[in-house]
């Protein structure tokens, strides 16, 4: 899919539904904040959430004193509706509009977060970009935490393919730049009364 496509697709998702009327909407999104908490993010952290879109993940932080955040979304009605929520606040965090396979990060980044972002890039040069991204965003040292529908997950979401990963397949993926450092499977339970099944893994960036 062009970039193109996927932006009018996600923009279109975001006009029409409603944050909770989405299959992926989290109240708490716990996993991802223990899995910060074990890679020993601190409040001065610089984090970026890929696709974090609408999502409650950078209330949490907030809330939790983290001042470094970017939440990058290729819709820009689902940043609004971040922003909206968190009223003031939404002022001490970095909004970017973008494809992340043609973004180039304009700093680097502690810790990189995808929940359910990556899983739609079903095409080889997408992946290869993103690997790009995420190899020049993060410092040495950093750590990735991405997570995916797992082998036995959903085959679709929003009416789009994914790619369903375990550790192995997305660590093959990533490349030698990076070393697994942790994985989980968790299920999430959809505002809709399914259950998905993820992964989240967290990668290291080699120094």
């Amino acid at each position: 899919m062009q970039s193109e496509s996927r932006q009018a697709h996600w923009q279109n998702v975001y006009t029409t539904k409603d944050e909770i009327g989405v299959s992926w909407f989290q109240e708490n999104p716990k996993p991802s904040l223990e899995l910060m908490a074990e890679v020993e993010a601190s409040p001065a952290s610089a984090i970026i959430d890929i696709g974090g879109g609408a999502s409650r993940l950078v209330d949490h932080l907030v809330d939790r004193g983290y001042q470094n955040l970017t939440v990058l979304d290729l819709s820009g009605a689902a940043l609004d509706a971040a922003k909206t929520r968190l009223g003031g606040l939404a002022a001490s965090v970095q909004w970017i509009v973008a494809d992340v396979t043609v973004w180039e990060p304009p700093k680097a980044y502690d810790i990189w977060h995808d929940r359910a972002a990556f899983h739609f890039l079903t095409e080889h040069d997408d992946r290869a970009a993103y690997v790009v991204r995420v190899t020049r965003a993060l410092k040495a040292g950093g750590y990735a935490i991405i997570a995916t529908f797992a082998p036995n997950g959903p085959e679709q979401c929003s009416g789009l393919p994914v790619v369903r990963y375990d550790a192995d397949a997305l660590g093959q993926v990533l490349g030698p730049a990076f070393e697994l450092v942790h994985t989980r499977r968790h299920a999430y339970a959809t505002p809709l009364g399914s259950v998905q099944s993820f992964q989240f893994s967290v990668f290291r960036r080699r120094r």
